[in-house]
């Protein structure tokens, strides 16, 4: 299985990137995880409607270029899909049964993704109806693809 985590802009705090790197290095006794991040756009604190959507657009063309036609295309995204982990297992182990061996996971930035973006994934997904900062999100995405993979393999993780 491959895992391609497509997300806008730099982990800053060094205990995000703590986290991903114990989630990315737990994660590899079950899968390739690549995490790709494309540069994030300026948001001045008053921008218009129009700067937003010009900023997510151009987010939005960076994770484009990166997405290639044999990804499994899943966005987060607060209107998606919700599952509980063993129903997010199930649906992984779906993906990889059904032919979907490599997974893309989109992680917008500040804004969210573009409309275009979302007209080209294969599905959205959402970890909760709360707003999670984007970085915050890549750790919390990681360690429910561990979860899984722990669950899909019926070894023991906590409740």
């Amino acid at each position: 299985m491959q895992y391609t985590i497509l997300c806008v802009g730099k982990i800053k705090e060094r205990f995000y990137s703590d986290a991903v790197g114990e989630y990315v290095k737990r994660l590899s006794r079950y899968a390739n995880i690549n995490i790709v991040e494309v540069p994030d756009e300026k948001t001045p604190e008053s921008a218009s409607a129009a700067e937003e959507l010009a900023i997510k657009k151009k987010e939005g063309e960076r994770l484009l270029s990166k997405m290639k036609e044999t990804m499994y295309v899943i966005a987060l995204d607060l209107r998606g899909r919700e599952y509980d982990s063993i129903a997010f297992a199930h649906h992984i182990n779906d993906c990889m049964v059904g032919g979907k061996s490599h997974i893309a996971f989109l992680i917008g930035g500040s804004l969210g993704l573009a409309d275009d973006v979302l007209a080209r994934v294969d599905e959205k997904l959402s970890f909760s109806k709360f707003t999670f900062p984007h970085q915050l999100m890549r750790v919390i995405l990681l360690e429910q693809l561990y979860r899984a993979n722990r669950i899909l393999k019926n070894e023991p993780y906590h409740k």
